[in-house]
């Protein structure tokens, strides 16, 4: 059976309910493509029977599980690669001349995934800026409990490296485990990995020297848009750099950054004052 329109209310309410991400209507063939794996390991034959289970026998995991299906993105390594090279030429050399010898220096990737954009920015460092690595830790949060522990592991298919990992840097950096790819220990140590839904109250942490908000922002409405800024601008340092999606932007949004354009990249600092 396919999924009703009822079920998919339901399931559109538990979703902007739990993490303030809005499923226009239209997306029911997307509810039904990820939903049905989660119904199918529970022993149900379709999406509206997985939902009218859990309205019946209303459980916080199977909740959890719901909401972690549908809003987990796809990913890949130096996606949309410009931020990345704003980062290793121009931004963390400014910072790293700013501050004292022995002050670390805090990055936050706040919609990490499975670990590939962490881990990214952690090669990045080890390869362009090697000196600096023991100056730098990486936070990696996200949503999904199961992608945080993802990237805790450290591990990757052959399918997943495949996409937008270069080469030498897999030879580098990862060593063959089984079927999978694993990242090297030092890496790892340099990034630490938490559960964080960005549309609720923001646990205590950085202050962030450089905040990765990439391809987020999209998924919400205005106002949720304009408390996640200004969330994130709470936990940056005066003079951190924000950087956002390709098609995400602080214009019209929050009139409290000033946009910095950096080679072919445009990045975001808290205006003073504001």
């Amino acid at each position: 059976m396919s999924l009703t329109a009822t079920s998919f209310d339901w399931v559109r309410e538990l979703v902007r309910k739990e993490s303030a991400i809005v499923l226009q209507p239209g997306k029911e063939y997307l509810v039904e493509a990820r939903l049905l794996p989660l119904a199918r390991q529970m022993g149900l034959t379709d999406v509206s029977k997985l939902v009218e289970t859990v309205r019946i026998r209303p459980d916080a995991d199977n909740n959890r599980r719901i909401v972690e299906a549908l809003t987990t993105n796809e990913t890949s390594w130096f996606r949309d690669g410009d931020p990345f090279t704003a980062l290793t030429s121009t931004v963390l050399p400014s910072l790293l001349s700013a501050r004292g010898a022995n002050e670390r220096l805090q990055i936050w990737s706040a919609a990490s995934s499975s670990g590939q954009e962490p881990y990214t920015i952690a090669m990045l460092l080890d390869d362009a800026l090697p000196n600096a690595t023991s100056r730098v830790s990486i936070t990696a949060t996200d949503l999904s409990r199961e992608m945080v522990q993802r990237t805790r592991a450290g591990r990757f298919s052959q399918l997943e490296v495949n996409r937008g990992l270069p080469a030498p840097m897999l030879v580098r950096h990862f060593s063959r485990v089984g079927n999978e790819w694993e990242v090297s220990a030092n890496l790892r140590r340099m990034v630490n990995a938490g559960e964080c839904n960005l549309a609720a109250p923001l646990p205590r942490m950085g202050p962030f020297d450089v905040v990765y908000l990439r391809n987020v922002l999209i998924y919400f409405d205005l106002p949720t848009k304009q408390t996640i800024l200004r969330r994130v601008r709470d936990l940056m340092r005066p003079d951190g750099w924000l950087f956002l999606g390709a098609a995400e932007t602080t214009l019209g949004v929050d009139d409290s950054w000033e946009r910095v354009v950096i080679g072919r990249s445009s990045a975001y600092r808290p205006l003073k004052g504001a």
